[in-house]
């Protein structure tokens, strides 16, 4: 799966693609990484990207040109042209089902917005999906554009050292929270391992797990909760 980043500050993705399961898919080549600069496509000697909104209004607002020449060229640069994908605390709320819907696309183009987003023609020019990642703010589209690649990555086949990890994991295909997980050692400070647990029997761990992740939906997520039941009852 190929990802390409269109930003005013590629530099700060440069830690970011050197660690952990992403390093690895890159290096396995199960993943391709580039990155863009918006500047690189201004055509005035200030290589200006950014100018006050119309009607007045704080901030700037990412200009047209740019921008969209930007996203043209790159569309252009590989075998065929990616899902492009904006950016922006007015879109599609993210959750594991949209991660699961771009997991499927074999390219994505990712539209960083900063200041106080982008001109309003740069979206109905491109038609790109839009999609927050949850009701804030932040300084700018590139922490966003990281979240999507790590969630994206752990979906497609050979990233995750365990092929069944994500299958259990909270917002899988159940829509309940996990479980809770326990390792060594079996008591720390009064606090036990769960009994059942530890005795082997496959049939009641898994019974033990339903009813656990089941109980903290519930308690912690009563939205998930209902939303579960209420597709279970219609299967």
């Amino acid at each position: 799966m190929r990802f390409d980043i269109l930003t005013l500050f590629p530099d700060l993705f440069e830690s970011y693609l050197q660690q952990s399961l992403l390093k690895k898919a890159i290096d396995r080549r199960l993943v391709e990484v580039q990155r863009w600069n918006f500047r690189d496509w201004t055509v005035d000697k200030h290589q200006s990207v950014d100018d006050k909104p119309y009607g007045g209004g704080p901030g700037m607002l990412l200009c047209c040109q740019p921008v969209v020449d930007c996203v043209e060229a790159v569309q252009r640069d590989g075998s065929a042209p990616g899902r492009v994908v904006m950016l922006t605390p007015q879109g599609r709320r993210l959750d594991q089902g949209l991660v699961a819907e771009l997991a499927q696309e074999p390219r994505i183009l990712l539209l960083c917005g900063r200041y106080e987003g982008f001109d309003e023609r740069i979206r109905l020019q491109l038609d790109p999906l839009e999609v927050s990642v949850g009701d804030f703010i932040t300084n700018g589209g590139e922490v966003p554009a990281m979240l999507i690649i790590d969630t994206v990555i752990r979906l497609l086949p050979g990233v995750l050292g365990d092929e069944t990890s994500s299958k259990y994991e909270s917002f899988n295909d159940s829509g309940l929270l996990e479980y809770p997980q326990y390792t060594r050692p079996r008591e720390y400070r009064g606090m036990q391992v769960p009994d059942v647990l530890l005795e082997g029997n496959h049939a009641k761990i898994a019974a033990w797990r339903e009813a656990a992740s089941r109980d903290r939906t519930r308690t912690r997520r009563g939205d998930l909760y209902a939303a579960a039941i209420e597709c279970h009852q219609e299967d």
